[in-house]
């Protein structure tokens, strides 16, 4: 099956994308995440998103385009350090922020696709973390109940994928994207190179075809969040 589709605005309208939907976004900082989805996201116009994303990108770039229109309702998150346009959403009441450990972050997208619904952490035991959830004593160690993460379109941004869907990453934009591909009913990836079906080594595949729906081709900027170079 050649799940190849010929530009990212065209994948997100076949994925149904529209408002009120929660999507979840591949990358750490501005590594490994999915620039043309991105922007195709701000040109079909969805509103009232919730994104699942480990930050919210630079006020420019990445997910801050989509703050720019306003078209994000809710953020998911751990770091959201960089960007002032969040800040500012955040503290008028514009926008609403689960702040999430990053780890426990990363096991809730996992465990979303992997179906297991909830599971103990004990991070953020007796923080305001744990507020409103259950908690339980295990072996003497205090823990937290988290739920899993699931979204109706996921973003994720590979290097290369053959055109049945299966993909490949490269170093560390290897970060929240394989996690992420698995949790989304639709799951749409954006790479750098697309080859023929038989030309990826099976060994080395990292998110096998059967989690990705649909595979674009992107031209990156590969912008770098914080350059520091040496005298």
């Amino acid at each position: 099956m050649d799940k190849t589709v010929s530009s990212a605005v065209e994948a997100l309208r076949q994925a149904g994308l529209r408002d009120g939907m929660t999507l979840m976004s591949g990358g750490f900082g501005l590594c490994g995440i999915p620039e043309n989805l991105i922007v195709a996201v701000r040109e079909i116009g969805a509103k009232d998103l919730t994104f699942i994303s480990n930050n919210a990108g630079v006020d420019d770039f990445g997910l801050g385009l989509l703050l720019q229109t306003k078209q994000i309702k809710k953020m998911v998150s751990s770091y959201v350090g960089e960007n002032a346009i969040f800040e500012q959403q955040f503290l008028s009441g514009e926008l609403e922020v689960e702040l999430v450990p990053q780890g426990t972050l990363a096991e809730r997208i996992r465990a979303g696709g992997a179906g297991i619904p909830a599971f103990f952490t004990p991070t953020g035991y007796g923080t305001l973390v744990a507020e409103g959830k259950e908690t339980r004593e295990i072996d003497g160690r205090h823990y937290v109940l988290e739920t899993a993460l699931k979204a109706d379109i996921s973003l994720v941004k590979a290097w290369k994928a053959d055109r049945a869907g299966n993909l490949i990453y490269r170093m560390t934009a290897r970060n929240f994207n394989p996690m992420m591909a698995t949790a989304g009913k639709i799951t749409v990836a954006e790479v750098e190179e697309i080859v023929a079906i038989g030309e990826l080594d099976p060994d080395c595949i990292h998110t096998p075809g059967i989690y990705v729906d649909m595979v674009v081709q992107g031209k990156f900027e590969k912008r770098i969040e914080q350059r520091t170079v040496r005298q």
